[in-house]
């Protein structure tokens, strides 16, 4: 195996070129588990730990390394651990807001060539939820894949309705729909993977991501957990997000099942997967128009004529308000951290002098 076999194409490439370090080596960051990584170079995968160096340099939690990252490394113990020196730049990202009340954001992982986004066809279809996973993807710069899993459970007539409900609110993202149950589907799947490229599995825990994963490595690999009949939520089992090389070729992450999918400053994100609202936009008489109450609002009108619905309307709004305040919040808290930091150093350097 080569390192392109991996994933690093020519842009990884030109990146090694200008931070070139003769005596580190490259490799892939394939799992992480708090502070323990694996990393994978043309030979094996190895658990690799983190430099102090890095450890004391990094500004934001989003400056370690995750799974998909390029990394340089120092081979140690006859090449059975990797110390991890330095992170390349990267050419996509995967993060939401951190769960809870903490402003910050979350990596889930990086260098993503496309993202699977897999909802079910019965309980947990939620076009809401959808579009909340489509503007992060964009904003990512990933391409977005829909998968509608769990086909085997709704007539033929109701999963054509799915899929409709899906392209009236102008997705236009390819679509495949199958079932883990009857393998309907699934070949459709396997031809969407590419050899050398990334992809990822998007979605709420009990919709089929785990057990779709094992069908593309051909065996029972990984565990899967029962789903509730009453509601159709499914329990974690995936605990960490990693990067497993299948048969094909194609690189999978798989990820855990997300409760929460707060989002931070996805602007650029919203106006792709809300392409409509954008197109709208355009010709509203304000260029800096909220699309709630100002005159002239072409958004507004499309949405008086019946030319754009209600409810997607408001999730676009509740996005937009979310994305923003939480957005501010961030700057707000990023720049207390920058102060707090300065004063640190100002009182170690002082005190060095004395």
């Amino acid at each position: 195996m080569e390192l392109k076999d991996l994933g690093f194409d020519h842009w990884f490439q030109k990146q090694r070129d200008n931070l070139i370090k003769p005596e580190y080596k490259v490799a892939r960051v394939t799992a992480v588990n708090r502070d323990r990584y694996l990393v994978r170079n043309e030979n094996n995968e190895i658990p690799a730990e983190l430099a102090g160096r890095l450890v004391f340099s990094v500004n934001s939690s989003v400056d370690f390394p995750c799974v998909g990252d390029w990394v340089f490394v120092q081979y140690h113990n006859s090449g059975s651990l990797a110390i991890i020196h330095q992170v390349f730049p990267r050419k996509s990202v995967l993060r939401r807001k951190a769960a809870g009340k903490k402003i910050d954001y979350q990596m889930i992982a990086s260098n993503i060539d496309a993202a699977s986004i897999v909802q079910s066809c019965d309980f947990n279809f939620n076009l809401r939820r959808m579009e909340r996973y489509l503007a992060m993807v964009h904003e990512g710069q990933i391409e977005p894949i829909l998968l509608l899993t769990k086909s085997d459970l709704v007539s033929p007539y109701d999963l054509d309705a799915r899929i409709s409900e899906v392209k009236q609110s102008k997705v236009t993202c390819k679509i495949v729909a199958l079932s883990n149950i009857t393998g309907f589907g699934l070949d459709q799947v396997k031809q969407v993977l590419e050899p050398g490229k990334t992809y990822c599995l998007l979605g709420s825990s009990g919709v089929g991501k785990t057990t779709l994963l094992n069908h593309l490595l051909g065996r029972e690999l990984f565990e899967t957990g029962e789903v509730r009949e009453k509601d159709g939520k499914g329990r974690h089992v995936t605990a960490s997000r990693q990067l497993i090389v299948l048969d094909n070729g194609a690189m999978m992450i798989d990820t855990p099942g997300m409760r929460e999918m707060g989002i931070i400053d996805v602007n650029a994100g919203l106006d792709e997967s809300f392409s409509d609202i954008y197109e709208y936009s355009k010709n509203c008489r304000f260029t800096d128009c909220t699309h709630t109450r100002e005159i002239g609002c072409a958004v507004r009108s499309a949405l008086e004529k019946g030319e754009l619905s209600e409810e997607r309307y408001s999730s676009y709004l509740q996005l937009k308000r979310e994305s923003e305040f939480y957005q501010m919040s961030y700057q707000e808290k990023h720049k207390k951290d920058k102060q707090l930091s300065k004063h640190i150093k100002s009182y170690k350097k002082y005190h060095k002098r004395k």
